[in-house]
């Protein structure tokens, strides 16, 4: 389905993405940023979290480390500020980073096991689609914090995937 390969460019786009919303998202205040803006998450900040802490789900699954505490209600809440979420966003986008890096084809083409709270049993699925997932959901969540951000007159940042600097 996929290689490491195009997981090695991911990872390098969530970071580019990243670092382009931390410099967006610099300028704001904390009104700004924690101002319920009627996204599933409610703010911007709110939005970003949740997706820290779904990168903290999928990430544990998949190279068995820690992951935060809560569950998908909570996520919003888990950094209060903008500086703890770049703090823990950098320890995270380097945590995929150096997972991608040792990736191997052999794990993206089998099968992944894992219990499903969400779900509340046990679940199988194809590695490849779940690895998929996790940036898919990175770039969704993302979408709707490029459409806050222009709500505000800020601007998103440049998020098209051929735009990626080599």
């Amino acid at each position: 389905m996929i290689t490491p390969e195009f997981v090695q460019t991911m990872a390098r786009y969530n970071v580019w993405q990243n670092g382009q919303l931390r410099a967006a998202l610099e300028p704001l205040s904390q009104d700004d940023l924690t101002r319920d803006r009627g996204a599933f998450f409610g703010s911007l900040l709110g939005t970003l979290n949740h997706i820290l802490w779904g990168d903290a789900v999928w990430m544990t699954r998949f190279d068995g480390g820690p992951r935060f505490p809560g569950a998908i209600a909570d996520s919003a809440g888990l950094c209060p500020t903008l500086a703890d979420w770049v703090a823990e966003r950098d320890q995270m986008d380097r945590r995929i980073t150096d997972w991608a890096a040792a990736l191997e084809a052999s794990v993206l083409a089998g099968p992944h096991r894992w219990y499903s709270a969400l779900l509340g049993r046990e679940v199988e699925k194809p590695m490849g689609l779940l690895v998929t997932h996790m940036f898919n959901h990175q770039t969704h969540h993302r979408g709707q914090v490029h459409a806050m951000l222009t709500g505000l007159g800020a601007g998103g940042p440049v998020s098209d995937l051929f735009l990626m600097p080599d």
